[in-house]
């Protein structure tokens, strides 16, 4: 039922606004058409001019403001990042390793200060399978090929 007077009320508000456009734009044109009279040329004291709606300096102070809007999105999102600590990175944790068992099924190497762990990784669950206080691959030997490529090629780059 929520879901039913939700729309009922989301219809009833689109009706409405369709409604007082209608009739602003209705009346406007009324208001600006020529009043019958005798004479063929109209009076230009009773002739109302038309403004066109969309001119360029109202599509310009639209841009603006869009532009405006936006930018201050991302501003206060940058600025939340920035100031919460809600960083993407946790320079003390570091996937070291990751082999897929299956689909859904991973077990996940990760370097936890000194120490590495195990885990088992499932959807909805996380399970230490092994603790190890020696190292059982150094964090940055895990790279594959492809990896090892992309870095000295990155090396390459900046070395220039």
């Amino acid at each position: 039922m929520p879901v039913r007077s939700y729309l009922r009320g989301c219809f009833e508000f689109l009706y409405r606004t369709l409604v007082v456009l209608l009739g602003l734009g209705c009346s406007g044109l009324l208001a600006a058409a020529p009043e019958s009279s005798s004479s063929p040329v109209p009076d230009a004291s009773k002739v109302r001019s038309v403004v066109e709606p969309l001119n360029t300096g109202s599509l310009t102070q639209l841009l603006a403001g869009l532009v405006l809007v936006i930018g201050l999105i991302f501003l206060l999102a940058w600025l939340l990042k920035r100031f919460t600590g809600l960083s993407g990175q946790n320079r003390s944790l570091q996937v070291v390793a990751s082999l897929s068992l299956s689909a859904r099924e991973k077990v996940v190497l990760v370097q936890a200060g000194d120490q590495q762990l195990l885990l088992g990784v499932a959807p909805g669950r996380v399970n230490l399978l092994q603790s190890y206080d020696q190292p059982l691959i150094e964090p940055g030997a895990a790279m594959g090929e492809f990896a090892n490529k992309l870095q000295q090629a990155l090396s390459r780059k900046g070395a220039e």
